[in-house]
């Protein structure tokens, strides 16, 4: 078995940060961020290449919006937050300069479709614009969305999701919509952690109904991975359960599944560091959804 500490960093709870924006981070595991959603495109800027991620998050004072350009060398460049005073609007942009060049922030909810996460389903739109060019747009509203800026798609097929992090929280059960890879179907997503006092805890992972990963004696395998098959994808899951288990207090797990459709058998079994993983954010090495998982009681 893979050691899931030593490949994403000191501890397991750390995985999601080699994944995303460094400033991305900011939000955090805390109670405050529970529920969240952040989402990482590569993409071109300036000739060069950056990652774009779009941040859904609410809260007490509402719905939060907030996009986040992250240069090569990991700095973060450019960030515009949407609170919820513009984002109650529903629709808007904003803009800033970075060297010297105009970058503008486009979005429109006002036919959003929520579900219980904090990002929409469906009718919506955010673009990102440079001197006439769409650089990024996220969101089914794409006649609306040209419309509105006035932009070209000239560097838009070049702008593949390449991470996605969610905070969801629950007691023993967890579930959620999750793609697995870039273009990939939308799954259902169930994680259960089953204790009761006669038996040993248990690991449970289904999607779509169908139990793919199945983890007896949780409290010697608090920590692992293993190979599964998505859609004729191979997907490799790592978990990290420490803190259900051995916490003082209430804590995250933490799930990460990560492909890549060129991976073959000898790919899956090398090591990775966090510099690997780094560099496989700006390289569009493979797809990675990582979600925590708080249990709340």
């Amino acid at each position: 078995m893979r050691d899931f500490p030593s490949c994403f960093g000191e501890n397991g709870v750390q995985v999601a940060d080699a994944f995303s924006s460094s400033s991305s981070s900011t939000i955090g595991v805390g109670r405050a961020s529970l529920n969240s959603a952040t989402s990482v495109f590569s993409c071109k800027f300036l000739g060069k290449s950056c990652l774009i991620s779009i941040i859904w998050s609410k809260n007490l004072m509402g719905q939060c919006l907030s996009v986040e350009i992250e240069d090569s060398s990991h700095q973060c460049i450019f960030k515009v937050d949407v609170k919820p005073s513009l984002f109650s609007k529903r629709k808007g942009s904003k803009c800033l300069e970075v060297n010297s060049r105009r970058i503008e922030i486009f979005w429109d909810v006002s036919m959003a479709q929520f579900g219980s996460g904090p990002e929409p389903i469906d009718g919506y739109y955010i673009a990102v614009v440079s001197k006439g060019e769409m650089i990024l747009l996220v969101g089914d509203l794409r006649k609306e969305a040209f419309k509105k800026t006035g932009a070209v798609s000239f560097l838009l097929s070049k702008a593949p999701i390449i991470s996605k992090r969610e905070h969801i929280s629950g007691k023993r059960v967890y579930c959620t919509k999750a793609q697995f890879f870039d273009n990939g179907r939308v799954h259902d997503l169930k994680i259960e952690c089953i204790s009761n006092p006669t038996q040993d805890p248990m690991l449970v992972v289904c999607i779509d109904l169908k139990t793919v990963i199945q983890i007896k004696h949780l409290q010697w395998n608090f920590r692992g991975n293993c190979l599964i098959r998505i859609d004729s994808i191979p997907v490799e899951v790592f978990w990290d359960v420490h803190s259900w288990l051995f916490g003082q207090c209430l804590g995250n797990a933490v799930f990460l599944f990560h492909s890549d459709r060129i991976w073959n058998n000898q790919q899956l079994h090398h090591e990775f560091d966090d510099s690997s993983f780094r560099e496989a954010k700006l390289s569009g090495f493979g797809f990675s959804f990582i979600l925590y998982a708080c249990k709340t009681e």
